[in-house]
């Protein structure tokens, strides 16, 4: 099961590169415009994002838009020692962010507030591969589902990928924390 969600992991995100930057533009364009369609998105006052690294879904377009809005905007920190995630609150992605695990973009904690995981409402998830089932594989370190499960089980859970991401089904662990909706440029639908 292990060597059969890498491999299927590695497949797909080699294909994920190789999308054009400015269809990865437009899809993720898109994508976020379809995340403020599902009800519990709109409402939410606290969402938590990941900031978008290489060929990931480009979450930019939608923390902009969620801080027009007036959402409190949360984003990770990964704590590499304590293998867990640390959130904080988002307020200019100009100044708040800095290059941190691996390089992705984090939030700077000499400049922004942590934030209690239990006043998130809803977490928009990263992600190599996913299924229609609610299936989602990472990239292999199980940080959010750990955060999920153990500070933030009332958060809504939506992932956000490339049509070319969601296969017919993908092998998910017991650990593994299932997703309540999906969003591709082409579809958002509630999962399981």
């Amino acid at each position: 099961m292990t060597g059969s969600r890498q491999g299927l992991r590695q497949r797909i995100l080699a294909a994920r590169d190789t999308l054009a930057p400015e269809v990865r533009r437009e899809w993720s364009a898109a994508i976020c415009a379809r995340l403020w369609e599902i009800p519990a998105v709109a409402a939410a006052r606290a969402i938590m994002v990941y900031v978008s690294f290489r060929s990931e879904v480009e979450t930019g377009i939608f923390i902009g838009e969620a801080l027009k809005r007036g959402v409190t905007v949360v984003v990770p920190r990964t704590e590499v020692k304590a293998k867990q995630l640390a959130v904080y609150r988002l307020n200019d992605p100009a100044r708040d962010l800095r290059p941190g695990y691996c390089g992705i973009l984090e939030p700077d904690p000499t400049r922004v507030q942590p934030i209690d995981p239990a006043a998130i409402e809803v977490v928009i998830l990263p992600g190599s591969v996913f299924d229609w089932a609610g299936g989602r594989l990472g990239y292999g370190g199980g940080y959010y589902d750990r955060f999920l499960a153990q500070q933030a089980p009332q958060a809504l859970r939506i992932a956000v990928a490339y049509g070319m991401q969601v296969v017919e089904e993908v092998p998910v662990l017991a650990h593994d924390m299932r997703l309540h909706w999906l969003v591709t440029e082409a579809a958002t639908r509630r999962t399981g």
